[in-house]
């Protein structure tokens, strides 16, 4: 009989519980074991509500004091490094939110500490597991439309990202915070790397709600030329207010697909034939994506239990944050960037 996979969960906040939620309602094959955070009050309320009494304000207690297999790390990105190295170390294998880390460096040190200590490490792009997402892909691949030659791929998101991450210092913005997904979103589904982008940003809503963050921007916009000669856009908007989107349309030689709607409930409500009709729309990401949430980890805990080596992982981790910094210096610099400007000789480049 297999013995479940049993998980640290290093971070306490909105995105750990979603995870937490998949491990102890929808996996069965994985036990969440420990959790860990540094602030007391998240630390308690989170685990009280999962019921689980090991409970560390570091990763390298939870180290000495419980035995785990994996650790799944929903913690802000400028920790992502030195807590991955510190996990692989250990040889707990990494199930890793994105963005990957701050700079390609930190991801090369990274990719290299997993392979050095020969452990599994997942990205948390969750969009390639949702089921639209995935049937899209496979269509792609069989060549229902032919070779892509656009593809455009949108996130917006209803609220203001957390203070931090309003910092490009500490987060590389909202290109990595709300766009990572569309980075390796679009290159997954033209199946080629970017070759240069063009970034413009602006600042519609961050003043009047008190954002004094240097470099601030709420609205982004991404033209991408890739490898292959493909075309793409990639759009941001946080907040948006309206709700939390996330389409993406691909127009390839023969025809063209969409993934996704605003609409977010099969109903439509006519209160008076002045309102016209109202349908529902996703209002959380959490929503939008339950069945991913799910099945990624799902497939952490199996590719652990079967030495697989999961379906995304550091290279396309790596792959993301290096468009994020190009699109960075893109917009700072005021003109387009090549990848190639922000890539050095790295494991991944």
């Amino acid at each position: 009989m297999t013995l479940p996979v049993r998980v640290c969960l290093v971070g306490a906040g909105r995105v750990a519980k979603v995870h937490a939620n998949s491990l102890v309602n929808h996996v069965s094959a994985g036990e969440l074991v420990a959790i860990v955070d540094t602030d007391p009050e998240v630390l308690k309320k989170t685990a009280d509500r999962l019921g689980i009494k090991e409970r560390y304000s570091s990763l390298e207690d939870a180290l000495d004091g419980s035995k785990f297999n994996a650790v799944i790390i929903t913690i802000p990105t400028f920790a992502h490094a030195s807590l991955a190295i510190t996990a692989a170390s250990a040889g707990k294998h990494i199930f890793l939110e994105k963005p990957m880390a701050l700079s390609l460096e930190e991801c090369d040190a990274i990719i290299n500490a997993i392979q050095r200590n020969d452990v599994l490490l997942q990205m948390g792009f969750m969009r390639r597991f949702d089921p639209e997402f995935v049937v899209a892909a496979q269509r792609i691949e069989a060549g229902e439309i032919g070779q892509p030659m656009l593809i455009k791929s949108l996130t917006h998101g209803p609220g203001l990202p957390p203070v931090w991450a309003r910092d490009l210092e500490r987060s590389n913005g909202n290109l990595a915070e709300v766009n990572s997904h569309d980075w390796d979103c679009v290159r997954w589904l033209m199946g080629s790397n970017q070759e240069r982008v063009y970034v413009e940003v602006a600042n519609f809503k961050g003043k009047s709600r008190g954002v004094e963050a240097e470099d601030f921007y709420d609205t982004d916009l991404v033209s991408i030329r890739f490898e292959n000669g493909g075309l793409g856009s990639i759009s941001g908007v946080c907040p948006c207010d309206y709700g939390y989107d996330a389409r993406v349309e691909i127009i390839g030689e023969r025809g063209i697909m969409q993934i996704g709607e605003m609409k977010g409930k099969s109903i439509v409500v006519c209160v008076n034939r002045d309102q016209g009709l109202v349908t529902p729309i996703y209002r959380t990401w959490p929503e939008r994506f339950e069945w991913a949430y799910i099945r990624e980890i799902e497939h952490f805990v199996e590719c652990i239990q079967t030495g697989t080596t999961p379906t995304v992982g550091g290279e396309d981790g790596w792959w993301a944050v290096a468009g994020v910094l190009a699109g960075t210096k893109s917009f700072l610099d005021e003109r387009p960037v090549y990848l190639s400007e922000v890539i050095e000789t790295g494991v991944s480049s």
